[in-house]
C-alpha cells in the first residue's frame, strides 16, 4: 500500500467504529429529554424495559441482558429502588441470588414510556421498518464481533 492509499484508509470518517460512536452518543443525547420526565436515565430505562419483558429477573440475569458488570448495574438499581420503581428481594433458599420486582409504580411506568420510542421514531426521521432493519443488522454485527472473543 502506498502513502495515499494508507492515509486514505486510516481517515477517521472512513472508520465504522466511529460511525458507531457517534450515533450512539446521538442516540444518548436524544433520549434524555424524553426519559427525563419518567425520572430515568438511559441505562435505567434500558433496565425498566428488560424488567417489563420479565419481571423478577435475579440481578445477574439482568446484568447479562444488558452486557453491565456488577460494578455499573449495582448502583443503577438502587437508584431505581431509591425512586421507588424496582425493590430487591434475597432468596429465601440461597440468599445470595436477588431479584429484582418492580413495584406498582415501575409497572404503571411503563404506559407512559410508550411514547419514547415512537418520539425516537419521529427524531430519526426513519420508518419503523428502516429502525428495524437498522437493528436487525446492528445485533448481526454484534453476534459476529462476539463470535470472535
Amino acid at each position: 500500500m502506498d502513502d495515499k492509499e494508507l492515509e486514505k484508509e486510516l481517515k477517521l470518517d472512513r472508520q465504522i467504529c466511529f460511525a458507531l460512536y457517534g450515533a450512539a452518543h446521538a442516540f444518548t443525547r436524544a433520549y434524555k429529554p424524553l426519559l427525563e420526565p419518567l425520572g430515568l436515565t438511559y441505562p435505567q430505562y434500558l433496565a425498566m424495559m428488560a424488567l417489563w419483558e420479565e419481571d423478577g429477573l435475579q440481578v445477574k440475569a439482568l446484568g447479562e441482558r444488558l452486557g453491565l458488570d456488577s460494578g455499573t448495574l449495582s448502583p443503577l438499581l438502587k437508584r431505581l429502588e431509591q425512586a421507588g420503581y424496582v425493590t430487591r428481594q434475597r432468596d429465601k433458599v440461597d440468599e445470595r441470588q436477588v431479584f429484582i420486582m418492580l413495584t406498582e409504580s415501575g409497572r404503571t411506568m411503563k404506559a407512559k414510556a410508550v411514547g419514547v420510542m415512537r418520539a425516537i421514531g419521529q427524531a430519526t426521521g426513519c420508518t419503523i421498518s428502516e429502525l428495524e432493519s437498522l437493528r436487525d443488522n446492528l445485533k448481526m454485527l454484534k453476534n459476529q464481533l462476539d463470535a470472535l472473543s
